[in-house]
């Protein structure tokens, strides 16, 4: 959300009791609205990494006496007791939502360290459900302490709660950045948020590493936080690059697989085991995603299976015996695979499921959130790590400044009762003679009023000899004390020193070893084998596509639909690819291998591609990923390129060429061994140049003008030729008729590419130039 929202929001609130128009309302209440959602519910807060809801539950449960103490911790208490404790003096809203977020911060698989330890079903990473409140128990864990024990301290501000009843933290005391341990995912107006969590030793080491050296470099930082760490393990295969892209820029996305093992069986026999998943992924979801593989459905609007999901299926069925799920207590994930026999290549069905399943996915990073100013930003990692430390040295400093406060309490009551000490037989007298003994003992002893106090509400016992001794041994601890913390409040020096020693401290109690592996690594990319053999593509004027084995077939001899024709037909080979060229400038690939047999009338290719609306086919051309074509289009405008260059994965093509208005592409035109290009417009001028004056552009895009064309008398054929052209037309009567021109009778048209040509002074109507 921008900053010219946020003041919109100001204004909106600052009109008073003016009238205001629907519009003017309407805005205002979504303003507030969205406010309440982004700061309210959606994006954690970057000094305590909690939302609303989290850091109430935390707060409730450590009035509760819900925390971990001793060596057995609190008793844990039903989660409907803490739930409604949470509802009914902080959080008004409904209470499936508050144990949703309980429990979440319950789920191991879910924080990277959980805040609250469950007792009882809290759900499971295949998307099982938690127990209903009624029945699990809860207690606030160890690490909780970070966020809570300097909560009476002075650290943070406290705000009055939803009714005014009581008050509520405005943060909590945040010993570590809890942002970046556990993460965070929120969807708010207009904002979204998904911090990856961390591990807690890296993340303490990166804060300190700051703390001494505010202007360190991007790289140590990176070496010292190498990216973030799952709870469930896996492994980050994206590069460095990659992951410092996303850290400085605060948004990115991350590809993350799945790890595995390989155990060897009886009799030469292996099975592959997977035991470590990436986030948000489960068993359950892998095993859905190899069944809809192996046992696929026809897909609305469809009357069969795609080629493309009968191969999936042919190429499974052939790799994959069994899956199961034999994960239990002793192994949170343990994902069995059994190869189809012991001669399948390891590495091939790895290959497979990595490709064709969320064994491998992409994890997004968006590091949204709420700042130490109070407003909603993404920010880059740095940044964040910068706005932790500046609120944790406010908070030890707060913390001090308590303390000190504290301190200079309790020297200066003990020193009224040493003076009590030292005249103990005249403090009696006075108290027993006095009406009013405290200002009697003000005036007598030169005594503060909460000194005086003190004395008074004094224990007998206490006046004993050896209470005398325990004074000032508790003073002179106490005055160590206040220097301490009065060199803490007086050196910044000494206070990062303090802070520095505190994380370090911490990370050594609750630091754990990382569990996601970070090693760069190409995304898995299924081989699907082809056997390389000759084949005939036939494309008709409809475009229903097929494929026939061998050369040499008859064009004549193949059978279409009523009212459909041959286009044309491409000797090529099974591993080739026919690129589709749409209207809109976009090249759409279909794998050759994939085409349906010519048994029938074949396949319309719309139903192997995705044509973005208003897009028609126009021309076709089958070849290997070497072959350099030229396009042209009516305006009279071309380049060459290689059909590797246009070739996508995506159906929805690739975007390659740039028509003018109006202008349509003309059919391919395959260079081979060319070494001239011809050019024919509509009214019969022929134009031919050298193929040198073009370039190769894998880019695509608008290419050289190819010949000097109008609306009027748009181009309308281009062919590349060595030393003969044969140019074919129309004769008297309408007859079909074509001439070849080599040697002086072409060198009448030869000039430089863009110019006008000259008119064909031929016995017919040129309508189409070719190679010969």
């Amino acid at each position: 959300m921008s900053q010219e929202t946020f003041d919109l929001f100001d204004n909106a609130t600052a009109d008073g009791g003016e009238a205001l128009t629907l519009a003017r309302y309407a805005e205002r209440a979504y303003l507030e609205y969205a406010l309440s959602v982004v700061k309210g519910r959606a994006l954690p807060d970057v000094t305590d990494g909690q939302k609303p809801v989290q850091r109430r539950i935390l707060y409730a449960m450590q009035r509760m006496g819900l925390g971990y103490t001793g060596a057995a911790g609190a008793k844990p208490v039903k989660s409907a007791r803490v739930v409604g404790d949470v509802l009914g003096r902080f959080h008004p809203h409904g209470d499936q939502a508050a144990y949703d977020a309980l429990v979440r911060m319950a789920q191991d698989f879910s924080q990277r360290y959980p805040l609250i330890d469950g007792q009882g079903n809290f759900g499971s990473r295949d998307g099982d459900g938690a127990a209903a409140m009624r029945y699990t128990e809860a207690r606030l864990s160890p690490i909780a302490r970070l966020l809570l024990d300097e909560i009476d301290e002075g650290t943070v501000d406290f705000v009055p709660n939803y009714d005014g009843s009581t008050e509520e933290p405005r943060q909590l005391p945040a010993r570590l950045p809890f942002v970046l341990l556990n993460g965070a995912s929120g969807i708010a107006v207009g904002l979204a948020t998904e911090v990856p969590s961390h591990n807690l030793r890296e993340v303490a080491a990166a804060a300190v590493a700051l703390l001494k050296n505010d202007r360190l470099c991007d790289d140590e930082l990176m070496t010292l936080l190498p990216g973030p760490d799952f709870p469930g393990g896996g492994q980050i295969i994206s590069s460095a690059a990659d992951i410092r892209e996303a850290y400085a820029t605060g948004r990115g996305s991350l590809k993350v697989r799945a790890r595995w093992k390989i155990e060897d069986l009886a009799r030469g026999q292996w099975q592959l085991v997977v035991t470590e998943l990436p986030p948000g992924v489960s068993c359950q979801k892998v095993l859905e995603e190899i069944e809809e593989l192996t046992n696929p459905k026809v897909k609305a609007g469809k009357k069969t299976l795609t080629s493309e999901q009968q191969q999936l299926k042919a190429t499974m069925l052939g790799l994959l015996d069994v899956a199961r799920d034999e994960s239990s207590k002793d192994a949170p994930v343990r994902l069995v695979f059994e190869p189809k026999t012991s001669r399948i290549d390891q590495q091939e069905l790895v290959r497979a499921l990595l490709a064709h399943t969320s064994l491998e996915t992409s994890v997004p990073v968006n590091l949204t959130v709420v700042g130490g100013d109070g407003r909603p930003t993404q920010k880059p990692l740095r940044q964040i790590l910068t706005e932790w430390t500046a609120f944790r040295l406010q908070t030890v400093q707060r913390r001090t400044r308590h303390r000190l406060d504290r301190v200079l309490d309790r020297i200066h009551v003990l020193e009224g009762r040493q003076l009590v000490l030292l005249n103990i037989d005249e403090v009696i007298r006075i108290i027993r003679n006095a009406d009013e003994p405290k200002p009697a003992l003000i005036a007598r002893f030169r005594l503060t009023d909460r000194q005086a106090e003190d004395i008074l509400e004094i224990r007998l016992r206490q006046l004993a000899r050896l209470e005398a001794i325990k004074i000032e041994q508790e003073l002179a601890s106490l005055r160590e004390e206040q220097t301490r913390l009065e060199d803490i409040l007086a050196s910044p020096a000494s206070l990062r020193r303090t802070v520095i020693k505190e994380i370090e401290a911490d990370a050594k109690q609750f630091g754990d070893e990382r569990r996601t592996l970070i090693q760069e690594d190409k995304r898995a990319v299924a081989e699907v084998k082809v056997i390389d053999e000759p084949v005939t593509v036939v494309v008709s004027q409809k475009g229903w596509v097929r494929a026939r084995q061998g050369h040499g077939h008859d064009p004549m001899a193949f059978a279409f639909k009523a009212g459909d024709g041959l286009y044309g037909t491409f000797e090529c080979r099974t591993v080739d690819t026919l690129l589709v060229f749409g209207s809109n400038g976009r090249v759409y690939s279909v794998p050759v291998a994939s085409l349906p047999g010519a048994r029938g009338d074949g396949q319309p290719v719309t139903t192997m591609i995705e044509l973005e609306a208003g897009t028609q086919l126009a021309h076709y051309y089958a070849a290997p990923a070497d072959t350099t074509l030229l396009l042209a289009n009516t305006a009279g405008y071309g380049l060459l390129a290689r059909v590797g260059d246009m070739l996508s994965r995506q159906k929805g093509g690739k975007s390659f060429l740039t028509l003018d208005e109006g202008a349509r592409l003309l059919p391919p035109a395959a260079v081979g061994a060319g070494t001239q290009v011809a050019c024919l417009s509509m009214s019969g001028r022929l134009l031919v140049f050298a193929l040198d004056e073009l370039k190769l552009q894998s880019n695509g895009g608008r290419g050289l003008t190819l010949m000097d064309v109008d609306a009027k008398d748009p181009l309308v054929s281009v062919a590349v030729f060595a030393t003969t052209l044969r140019v074919q037309g129309t004769g008297r009567g309408g007859k079909p008729k074509d001439e070849e021109l080599r040697g002086a009778a072409l060198a009448t048209y030869v000039s430089k590419r863009a110019r006008k040509g000259k008119a064909a002074d031929l016995a017919m109507k040129p309508q189409r130039v070719v190679g010969a």
